[in-house]
């Protein structure tokens, strides 16, 4: 359970505390939430230096996912990708190879209608990698049966994303989840609801959530209830 990043100093001193430096925001970040998803890696690979030093200030049960590169998602828009791929895969690689892997979030373009035949060349080319990947649909042609079908013959999780323009079916094609929660408004009442679907979800296998991230730290503080929520029903 997390954000969608975590370097934002307006998070003062609702989230972050006024003493603490912006060196140290992962560092307390990892101390309230146990995931995030990195939105560095749509526009950059990250150097082995600053993977080391996220890995650093995070302990052991703390989970790195990633967002796919836009010239994979966006401007290749998944054709021919496999060099690419290579590429990204190697930057996070020390991720994985400490056991600090959460998934790929492969964010789609809205404007891109569903495509079968490019999407199991994809999962193909991106089999030998041993990326898990969780795909977010921006165009309701993709909600189909046998695009389904299709992840979950590659082991791939449909990414239950919504927002206040769209809403993804929650379909599970992988034992893990992938849930990015993006509206506007969430009433406590909401969140309790939120709290008890992905504590269900979590029975069947691992589950990654994350709140938008806003100027405010309201995502990271709904993140945090949550979260609180989802270990006190464990406890």
């Amino acid at each position: 359970m997390g954000c969608s990043g975590w370097a934002y100093p307006s998070w003062k001193p609702g989230f972050y505390p006024a003493s603490v430096s912006s060196k140290k925001f992962l560092e307390h970040y990892a101390t309230r939430l146990n995931s995030v998803e990195v939105n560095y890696t749509f526009r950059s690979l990250p150097s082995r230096a600053t993977v080391d030093a996220w890995l650093a200030q995070t302990g052991d049960g703390f989970r790195f996912s990633f967002k796919a590169p836009q010239r994979i998602t966006h401007i290749r828009r998944l054709k021919e990708c496999g060099q690419a791929l290579a590429e990204f895969a190697e930057a996070i690689g020390p991720v994985a190879e400490a056991g600090r892997m959460g998934l790929v979030l492969v964010q789609l373009a809205p404007n891109m209608k569903a495509e079968a035949e490019r999407l199991e060349a994809f999962l193909t080319d991106a089999k030998p990698l041993g990326l898990r990947l969780a795909f977010e649909f921006r165009h309701a042609s993709w909600f189909d049966a046998a695009i389904y079908r299709l992840l979950q013959a590659h082991t791939a999780a449909l990414c239950v994303a919504e927002s206040d323009e769209l809403a993804t079916p929650d379909v599970s094609t992988a034992p893990f989840a992938c849930y990015r929660l993006r509206k506007s408004e969430y009433t406590k009442a909401r969140l309790r609801e939120i709290a008890e679907l992905l504590t269900r979800r979590a029975e069947r296998g691992e589950v990654f959530a994350y709140f938008k991230h806003e100027d405010e730290p309201t995502g990271a503080l709904r993140a945090a209830a949550v979260l609180e929520q989802m270990r006190g029903r464990a406890a």
